[in-house]
């Protein structure tokens, strides 16, 4: 076994006396023998930086990147929009880049004050009370949403509609499990809606996506009513562009909304880092998780912003914490910030349009074609069936430079698709008739 490189032999010897061990050995005697390493990490020799640079160089080109190297018609809460040159050239100022949320606000009010933009303009969008500074992603932000439902219910039962998105509902009953919680799923019918009847019982949360991962607009209306009837606080896991052309979760009385916020003018990337956004009532002010900016007076009765509600549990009494979040990611949060200003509300209700409208005639083409489509209404996902399997055919179509829709694990014969305003008219045809060629 090693050790970390600042620690003298010296001192290791006194950390280990300190806690009564007289080697690393025994430090390391909890941790199985087939996990421990049991020889020398044999590394690399050493290289020059121009070396490595050609190395990491000859590794990214093996990426293949959206428009360079294929035309994309998957979402799944990684779209490829355009982004404004002047969102990019504002977001990436190095004030922004390196910024960090600090302990002492007053040393940064420009962030803080972004951040305070940030939650006031994800209130507006989700039609919620407030918003955090946000969170990690939007599988992270659904996760806290359930710690607050539970915190709030003292409840450990969950209900999760088999409309959220897999890796969603796979983070809730993983993260869940050492809470104790216990999560059931609720199906979906043939118009790929939940099957809201089928909820019974109580429980903390019930949890609901809108528009789907079927990209089927749900009836929120029902969603509140079967929440109502278990108790539980009503989780709405949203798409924010979507919600700037069809009415917000609030509007239907959802008391936690959640979301990504890739859409919101962060590029597509691989594999992140993403955007989780937070909303919630008023009433649970006191659980949210992670970081809240507000603003106050000085003294002198001059405009302010500092990190408010706290201190917090999660930061001092962490045995009584509803959540281990202490953080946010502030540039993507001011990325988003700066995009939603930029466009302005017409704006994103434009490019909502333009989503609807690609991903609308993109079904249509298909259907000309044979092709079967599911799942209405839909804003800009949608299911086809394409009676084989999906996987093999999206593979076939990566190599011809199309990136055909995202998989759906539990019917392996579809795939979901999206047409952003990236897509040209030209784009969706040739598409859809190599697409059409697939079907049986």
């Amino acid at each position: 076994m090693g050790s970390f490189v600042p620690h003298t032999d010296d001192e290791l010897a006194a950390m280990l006396a300190d806690v009564g061990l007289e080697g690393l050995d025994e430090l390391y005697e909890p941790i199985p023998a087939r996990l421990r390493l049991g020889r020398e990490l044999s590394l690399p020799h050493a290289r020059a930086e121009a070396e490595v640079l050609e190395e990491i160089e000859r590794l990214g080109s093996a990426n293949r990147a959206a428009r360079r190297d294929l035309v994309v018609f998957a979402g799944g809460g990684a779209f490829d929009h355009d982004v404004p040159a002047a969102v990019r050239a504002l977001a990436l100022q190095s004030a922004f880049v390196t910024a960090y949320t600090p302990y002492q606000p007053e040393v940064s009010q420009g962030v803080l004050q972004a951040l305070f933009e940030f939650q006031t303009l994800v209130a507006r969008l989700l039609g919620m009370d407030l918003a955090n500074a946000s969170l990690y992603d939007g599988a992270a932000a659904t996760v806290e949403a359930v710690n607050l439902a539970v915190a709030a219910t003292k409840r450990h039962r969950v209900v999760v509609s088999r409309g959220v998105a897999p890796r969603y509902r796979s983070a809730v009953a993983t993260l869940g499990r050492p809470r104790g919680l216990e999560v059931v799923e609720v199906g979906v019918d043939e118009t790929l809606a939940t099957r809201f009847a089928d909820v019974t019982g109580s429980a903390s949360a019930l949890v609901v996506a809108y528009p789907n991962a079927f990209g089927r607009l749900e009836d929120l209306r029902a969603a509140r009513d079967a929440a109502t009837a278990l108790g539980a606080l009503l989780v709405v896991v949203a798409d924010p562009l979507a919600c700037a052309l069809v009415e917000p979760p609030g509007a239907f009385g959802a008391d936690v909304v959640v979301a990504e916020g890739q859409s919101l003018g962060i590029p597509l990337s691989f594999g992140g880092p993403y955007l989780g956004l937070f909303t919630t009532r008023s009433a649970y002010v006191r659980l949210v998780p992670g970081r809240l900016v507000g603003a106050t007076v000085d003294g002198e009765g001059r405009r302010g912003y500092v990190t408010t509600l706290r201190t917090r549990e999660q930061d001092i009494r962490r045995e009584r914490a509803t959540s281990n979040v202490c953080t946010n990611q502030t540039l993507l949060a001011i990325w988003a910030a700066i995009n939603l200003s930029w466009r302005g509300r017409q704006g994103m209700v434009d490019l909502a349009r333009a989503n609807y409208d690609a991903a609308h005639y993109l079904a249509l083409r298909l259907e000309q074609l044979g092709v079967r489509v599911l799942g209405r209404p839909f804003v800009r996902e949608f299911v086809v069936d394409l009676g084989v399997d999906a996987a093999e055919v999206r593979e076939r179509l990566l190599e011809e430079g199309w990136l055909a829709g995202v998989l759906v694990p539990e019917e392996p014969t579809w795939v979901v698709l999206t047409a952003t305003e990236a897509r040209t008219k030209e784009e969706i045809d040739a598409f859809a008739e190599r697409l059409a060629k697939e079907v049986r």
